[in-house]
């Protein structure tokens, strides 16, 4: 159990500023506050599809990346260390969107989390990590990743051989209000940005592998993977899953996928292994994991 302090805010949709909320050591109160001015980090590109800060990921496309001084602040944060209790109750505190680097002990999690698994905590959805995997848990998403190589065409940047990485459809611009509306249009976007022009030279052709309904943490969404052929480097395989979250029936949840066409990569199934492993977060349902 984690000791009382501020933590970045469970209920978190993914619209407005990021707000930390007090944790009394056994449950969330209703006290929130903005946290403390942001960290800035230098950018560096590590991934698929989305972009990262230290526990937060929020999807702009082109790979994971550190955020660096030039670029906007709201999309990042990391998890603080616990605190003092607040005198007052705190509402909307000094300071801007972001937050402050963390300095807890190590073996801390962020309270919803659990071992093995990469929380977005905005979703309300786990994400299996699997075994020789990083995962990283967030207020407004979750990923997983495997095999950093230096990214074909720019190889001072770093990309990865496997990802797969949540956050609330509205962080994707995405306005569509079914899980087959929202993967069908967000496949295009997920493989330009995981296998786009800079760094793979563009994509030259795809092949659509898969595509139908299936249910994810209890709830029915719909994934949509495509096998593309680009003009440097490997090729990749890309999905789109969408389903709503098993927090609130209104919050439309996507989980990008991209795996490089390798030797070096992970097999095509453990994409399906980690899809099928997708559970509701701890505390927010208990609903099955994926069947196809």
């Amino acid at each position: 159990m984690s000791p009382p302090g501020w933590h970045p805010d469970p209920g978190y949709t993914g619209i407005g500023p990021v707000h930390e909320r007090w944790w009394d050591g056994t449950r969330w109160t209703d006290q929130l506050r903005v946290p403390p001015a942001t960290v800035r980090r230098r950018r560096m590109r590590i991934g698929l599809g989305i972009t990262a800060g230290v526990v937060v990921l929020a999807a702009i496309g082109g790979g994971v990346f550190l955020l660096s001084d030039k670029s906007g602040d709201d999309n990042e944060r990391a998890a603080t260390a616990p605190s003092t209790a607040p005198s007052d109750p705190p509402g909307r505190g000094p300071g801007a969107p972001g937050g402050g680097g963390g300095s807890g002990a190590p073996e801390q999690r962020m309270p919803g989390t659990e071992d093995g698994y990469a929380t977005d905590l905005a979703s309300g959805i786990s994400i299996p990590v699997p075994d020789g995997w990083n995962g990283s848990s967030g207020v407004a998403g979750a990923g997983v990743t495997t095999g950093e190589y230096p990214c074909p065409g720019d190889a001072s940047e770093k990309c990865v051989r496997g990802g797969v990485f949540s956050m609330p459809a509205k962080g994707l611009k995405l306005d569509t209000t079914t899980a087959k509306a929202t993967a069908v249009k967000d496949i295009s976007a997920n493989a330009t940005d995981s296998y786009g022009e800079k760094i793979y030279g563009g994509i030259t052709s795809h092949d659509e592998l898969k595509s139908g309904p299936v249910t994810v943490a209890g709830e029915q969404g719909y994934l949509v993977r495509w096998k593309v052929a680009t003009k440097n480097g490997d090729d990749g395989y890309v999905q789109s899953l969408a389903f709503p979250s098993p927090r609130s029936k209104d919050l439309m949840i996507v989980v990008r996928s991209g795996f490089d066409v390798n030797s070096k990569a992970p097999a095509l199934s453990v994409m399906d292994d980690i899809t099928k492993g997708i559970k509701a977060a701890s505390g927010t349902g208990s609903g099955p994991g994926t069947t196809a």
